[in-house]
């Protein structure tokens, strides 16, 4: 069972717990920041959070693929064109950007997550974890049992 109010490390500065009043309109919000802005053009986005959540996922996805792949590349397309500190300060644009996409793709993962409906709980030695709702525990648990006594 979740802990009212609980969210884990990396959950978006802004978007209210799930659960919460207001929870959806601000991941809403926010998912619609994190997206090009033709995505508002769409009102089934909005309509459909989880939908939002899933382009979301994909298009942060390919921004830190294309990050990584531009400094993977930035020496061969641009080292005769800047000088090297030029070229020393675009590799830190690219890290820089490149931890700030990660950040907030694992962020959208949340949210998608908490939009599909599962809960967030505290666990021991500081780390989180998801737990599924009861219905989804007790299916696997009896998945478990049945293997179990299939093998006998």
């Amino acid at each position: 069972m979740g802990v009212a109010g609980y969210v884990p490390t990396g959950w978006p500065e802004g978007v209210h717990p799930p659960g919460s009043p207001g929870f959806e309109q601000t991941a809403v919000s926010w998912l619609l920041d994190v997206v090009p802005a033709d995505y508002r053009l769409h009102g089934i986005l909005v309509r459909h959070p989880v939908a939002l959540a899933a382009l979301a996922r994909h298009h942060l996805t390919a921004c830190v693929e294309g990050a990584r792949q531009g400094y993977r590349s930035a020496r061969a397309e641009l080292g005769k064109y800047l000088p090297p500190s030029g070229l020393a300060a675009v590799l830190e644009a690219y890290q820089a950007e490149g931890r700030r996409l990660v950040a907030t793709a694992k962020a959208a993962e949340l949210v998608s997550r908490a939009l599909r409906g599962e809960t967030f709980v505290p666990q021991l030695g500081g780390t989180q974890d998801v737990a599924r709702n009861a219905g989804a525990a007790r299916n696997a648990g009896a998945a478990s049992a049945n293997g179990r006594a299939a093998a006998r």
